[in-house]
């Protein structure tokens, strides 16, 4: 059984349909990487997973039980945390405050804590009583991991984290993932980039147009099947 299930979800914003019959799988100890340009539908389905936007209820299983139609703060309660996009971070709070804001959600004995955060990301724990805005961008992205995983999930939803960030900074937090996933927490992320992302994944998926166009293993997808499932065209087109 999947750690988590999507099957054939539909998502809507309105009268406007974003997703098409969506199937995605996610299983224990796995990373999945979503792929596609610019609206594609990787952060609707994110959201969708999230309950940020609410679905059919069996269109969403997380460890075997539906939970399409539950809110955010149910779905977060049952071990799903979301890294949004833009990280969005309480721009009053400090750096310590906004982790801390993540374990108000944290389920039973808690396997990330403040100190296990700042052994992830050093610097955070030199700034931990700096306002969230006096961080970079890398830093800020990295308090809104941490925050997330304070709540102590076993699915973590990045949704674009190296969206404006120095390639050397992406790859110090991609190289964290492994320690992330070895406390227990499953990975599910959304990337732009199809370098970064046929790197770190264990299965992608590539969507277009709101549905999924192809998905597979990494060493089982060539260049020319990800290029015309991403943009529609082969590489020599």
């Amino acid at each position: 059984m999947s750690l988590l299930s999507i099957q054939s979800l539909d998502a809507f914003y309105g009268d406007f349909q974003a997703l098409f019959a969506v199937n995605v799988a996610l299983n224990h100890g796995e990373t999945v990487a979503i792929i596609g340009a610019n609206g594609a539908g990787k952060t609707t389905l994110l959201r969708s997973i999230a309950g940020v936007l609410k679905n059919a209820h069996g269109s969403i299983s997380h460890n075997g039980e539906a939970i399409g139609a539950l809110s955010a703060d149910a779905v977060l309660a049952r071990g799903i945390a979301m890294v949004p996009e833009g990280r969005k971070l309480f721009s009053s709070l400090t750096v310590e405050e906004n982790l801390l804001i993540g374990a108000y959600a944290q389920r039973s004995e808690p396997e990330w804590t403040l100190e296990k955060i700042y052994d992830l990301f050093p610097v955070l724990a030199e700034k931990r009583h700096d306002a969230s805005t006096m961080l970079s961008g890398g830093q800020q992205q990295m308090v809104a991991i941490g925050r997330a995983l304070m709540s102590n999930p076993d699915v973590l939803l990045c949704d674009e984290i190296s969206l404006g960030l120095a390639p050397v900074i992406v790859k110090k937090i991609y190289s964290e993932f492994p320690k992330i996933k070895s406390a227990g927490a499953s990975v599910i992320v959304v990337e732009q980039d199809i370098t970064q992302a046929v790197t770190v994944a264990d299965t992608v998926y590539c969507m277009m147009e709101g549905g999924v166009t192809l998905s597979g293993k990494p060493s089982d997808l060539t260049k020319d099947q990800i290029h015309r499932a991403y943009f529609g065209v082969g590489v020599d087109e």
